[in-house]
């Protein structure tokens, strides 16, 4: 490993929750079992999906590509945990650091923007009822997800490229169980200006923007919501948004609090844990919160476990 003032490394070292050796072993259980959960829940998200043809609305077409991003996501990190967990080796390499900060930024911000494409397909279905099927067609659900794809492997790669133009002294312990952008951006020893601007600007356009918009469609949604009469009709109305609604309260309030409890309390091995909610948490949890309020998805499952029995 080369060290030495103001060079390239080979190597960091992913220090990860904790050093206990007794801790290990139940660190690496439970992020297994909940990689696992996430990875097979999402999974069965999708084969739901493609298998019902009743199913092959914009909105699950979406819910689909957010399961895939979300087993992505999840595979960026923990397998590498558990890989050094298992190994007892806390290294990860120079090329490997940059490849998953890459990943990170690329299919995290794809969960958002998938998150904001959901929203206004709500909008639609809710606001515009019978213009749904005309404005919500496949060719624009096709163009909105691949726009989506474009725009975050521009930004993913350019905060990688910039990434490459840092060098990196003697300090070289990452207190994280990931590589974190701005953690590395923090470890480095040469000017680092130029990195603040863009990965703040691009937070702000690229997390605040969706958030915006997801807001203003949710806005016009509950407007909606209060002009229908029958108690029926506003709760059926509420009932086909309410699980997207849970997801987008969860995954930004996680990464909020995240920010915010690293912000306050300056420990790194607080702002890891935080970290948790939603790199793994979150991903987790949305086949269940999808799967447990929707009586299409319930159905879908159940047939689809019936059709493997046969």
């Amino acid at each position: 490993m080369e060290q030495g003032n103001d060079t390239r490394i080979s190597e960091f070292l992913l220090l990860g929750f904790s050093e206990d050796p007794e801790l290990q072993p139940i660190i690496f259980g439970l992020f297994l079992s909940m990689y696992l959960i996430t990875a097979f829940g999402n999974l069965l998200i999708i084969l739901a999906i493609t298998s019902d043809s009743h199913l092959h609305t914009p909105m699950y077409f979406f819910l689909s590509n957010l399961s895939f991003v979300d087993i992505c996501f999840t595979s960026t990190t923990i397998p590498k945990m558990l890989w050094n967990i298992k190994t007892q080796s806390k290294v990860i390499t120079y090329e490997g650091c940059i490849t998953q900060i890459y990943f990170l930024i690329l299919f995290a911000v794809l969960d958002i923007f998938l998150l904001t494409v959901m929203a206004y397909d709500r909008f639609v279905a809710i606001c515009h009822p019978l213009h749904y099927t005309v404005i919500m067609n496949p060719r624009l659900c096709g163009w909105l997800v691949l726009m989506s794809w474009i725009i975050n492997i521009l930004n993913s790669s350019l905060q990688s490229l910039m990434m490459l133009q840092l060098s990196f002294c003697t300090n070289i312990e990452i207190p994280h169980f990931f590589c974190e952008l701005n953690h590395m951006v923090q470890l480095a020893c040469s000017d680092t200006f130029l990195n603040n601007i863009v990965m703040y600007f691009a937070a702000v356009l690229l997390g605040g923007g969706p958030f915006v918009g997801i807001l203003y469609s949710y806005s016009k949604i509950v407007s909606s919501i209060r002009r229908i009469s029958s108690a029926q009709g506003k709760y059926k109305a509420f009932s086909t948004c309410a699980s997207h609604l849970t997801v987008v309260s969860l995954f930004y309030c996680t990464m909020l609090g995240v920010y915010l409890s690293s912000a306050a309390t300056h420990n790194a091995h607080s702002s890891a844990t935080a970290s948790v909610m939603y790199t793994v948490i979150t991903p987790m949890l949305n086949p269940f919160i999808y799967s447990l309020r929707n009586k299409d998805m319930k159905r879908a499952l159940k047939v689809f476990f019936v059709r493997g029995t046969v």
